[in-house]
């Protein structure tokens, strides 16, 4: 008996000691990883205009890099569904969870939304977040669009476990990405499409990508994610068009 609870307390003591060290151990990373997952998720949106960073591709900035383009040439801006920019002094776009804020209602959402200032033109990009539903699980992406807000200028995408070699290519292949530069999220009517991932092969310049060869899902899942996605940002592209448009009207 006297053995058994020699055995039970040591194990009752060592238990709470390795407690403790692991506790202490996350405390003393936790600044650490936060900041590396900060820059890892900045990575992700860069990438969307990565034709625009000055020659660098993504992958040669260093983290010191990424955080001085982020604090002087992004805007970080947070919407609401109406479209309306809220003022928030807690949380900033970056810090809006995607994959929580697709859980939520319609009206509870917030929306994180990115403008690139180029350096060299002063041209601006807007960077939309989207997410979506792919093969196996969830797949997300950012997507920019030039000053007119209709061009695409860039894209990149991310995914949580689709197939390697296949679905995976949303993310790994570049040639695939590259297909979205220069398509337009509005047909020739000025009518909302998005872009179309269409299997077997896009079929106009305008607003259509070719699929990836065996990953019919997954591509179906990027349309639906772009369109749905884009299609939250359209009330405050509106106004921001009506803008463009009524300052054009005065200089006129």
């Amino acid at each position: 008996m006297n053995s058994t609870n020699y055995i039970l307390g040591f194990i009752l003591a060592m238990t709470a000691i390795v407690a403790i060290m692991l506790t202490g151990l996350r405390e003393v990373t936790k600044a650490g990883a936060e900041r590396n997952e900060a820059i890892f998720n900045k990575r992700a949106i860069l990438m969307s205009v990565e034709n625009y960073l000055g020659g660098k591709t993504v992958k040669q900035l260093s983290d010191d890099e990424v955080e001085n383009i982020f604090q002087n040439q992004v805007e970080q801006v947070v919407l609401d569904v109406q479209g309306q920019e809220l003022e928030l002094e807690s949380i900033q776009a970056e810090d809006i969870e995607m994959g929580k804020e697709r859980k939520k209602a319609d009206e509870d959402r917030k929306w994180p939304l990115f403008i690139f200032n180029e350096e060299s033109t002063g041209d601006k990009f807007y960077i939309l977040s989207v997410r979506g539903n792919g093969l196996w699980d969830e797949i997300w992406g950012n997507i920019a669009l030039k000053s007119d807000l209709e061009t695409v200028a860039g894209a990149a995408f991310d995914h949580t476990g689709e197939t390697p070699g296949l679905g995976a290519e949303i993310k790994d292949n570049a040639s695939f990405r590259k297909q979205f530069q220069g398509k337009k999220i509005n047909d020739e009517g000025g009518e909302f499409t998005a872009v179309i991932v269409r299997k077997n092969g896009a079929r106009n310049d305008r607003n259509e990508v070719d699929g990836i060869s065996g990953a019919t899902v997954t591509c179906d899942g990027v349309t639906d994610m772009l369109k749905e996605g884009i299609q939250y940002y359209q009330p405050y592209l509106n106004k921001l068009r009506q803008g463009s448009e009524i300052q054009g009207a005065l200089i006129k």
